[in-house]
């Protein structure tokens, strides 16, 4: 029974990378689209190769952070938990996008996880152990802070940027910038892979220990296999509602701000991954980086309705993906008995 649920958590799993990838190519390329520094079809190929190389690369990061981020208790309570978990932030992933808001793929699973581990200790099971740390270092103070330096960070960035470049003509600022735009939409792509990967990489090994079908040592290759596959079909399949709210209807952005908001989410994403083992959303990041940047100009390009919008939903989402998942944890908690 174990082993064939422990298949279905598989199976959500690569469901939740495919959204995932499907959701978020907008992250990536959605400013490069709207500059015209590459064209739709060559930025979701860009995407999806170097989302590829992330994950792949992203290995030892997610058995790290698989180790630190929370135990769950084993058999079948742990496995209907991370059941719950992934179904409500597919749910709540798919709502999103369908309303064309860009959110944390993130913040919905560990809502999820807590909202399920939640109805399992209401129901006499094990709870999660360490709730408290993945809520305060992963969801309340990314919330805040992440957005916070993206966009500040963009925003004092432009001034220096257009300090440099007050000499040269527009049209060959513009131009510059395009062709810097590709490898920047690149490293967000490459960033995206790295920090992504990682949580439906992490969902597969904690399935696998609480099943018993494997050490919280090991780390199979096919996982990582997998989810590097699923997240770059998602990412060729390219869902664009969301790519066409950050490219144009939450600010307007020139070639020089987009580049400047792509390079600072990718050193963001780089430094959470490799250097602080830190999930960082990058969802979150580029959008307070585009922002940051396009706020920066001596007209108001903003559409503050659309911020508003989309901070409502970021401050839902792990409040909805908890309630959801905590609803199916008690719908699947005679399973775990």
């Amino acid at each position: 029974m174990a082993v064939a649920f422990f298949a279905l958590v598989v199976v959500l799993a690569a469901g939740f990378a495919f959204l995932n990838g499907f959701r978020d190519v907008s992250t990536a390329v959605a400013l490069s689209v709207r500059t015209r520094a590459l064209t739709p079809s060559v930025a979701v190929v860009l995407a999806a190769v170097f989302n590829f190389a992330g994950v792949l690369l992203s290995g030892g990061f997610a058995l790290v952070f698989s180790q630190s981020w929370v135990v769950l208790p084993s058999g079948m309570s742990g496995l209907t938990i991370l059941a719950a978990g992934l179904c409500s932030a597919i749910l709540w992933g798919i709502y999103a996008w369908w309303r064309g808001v860009p959110l944390s793929s993130t913040h919905a699973l560990v809502g999820g996880l807590v909202g399920a581990g939640a109805a399992s200790a209401l129901m006499g099971g094990s709870p999660i152990s360490g709730v408290d740390s993945i809520l305060l270092a992963q969801v309340v103070l990314p919330l805040l802070l992440s957005p916070l330096i993206a966009f500040l960070g963009a925003y004092l960035l432009v001034w220096p940027v257009t300090w440099a470049a007050r000499y040269t003509q527009p049209d060959v600022v513009h131009g510059r910038f395009r062709h810097a735009q590709s490898v920047s939409a690149a490293a967000v792509a490459f960033g995206h892979g790295l920090q992504d990967g990682q949580r439906s990489v992490a969902v597969i090994l904690l399935g696998a220990v609480a099943a018993g079908v494997s050490d919280s040592n090991d780390l199979p290759f096919w996982v990582i296999l997998l989810t590097a596959v699923m997240l770059t079909a998602g990412t060729l399949c390219g869902g664009w509602r969301i790519s066409y709210t950050l490219g144009y209807k939450l600010t307007r952005v020139d070639p020089m701000r987009g580049f400047i908001a792509q390079s600072l989410t990718s050193l963001m994403l780089f430094v959470g991954a490799i250097g602080f083992h830190l999930p960082l959303s990058t969802t979150h990041t580029v959008t307070s980086a585009v922002l940051g940047a396009g706020t920066n100009q001596n007209f108001s390009v903003t559409n503050r309705r659309m911020v508003l919008r989309i901070l409502g939903f970021w401050v839902a989402t792990p409040i909805v993906t908890a309630a959801a998942a905590f609803i199916l944890g008690l719908a699947l908690s005679p399973l775990s008995h």
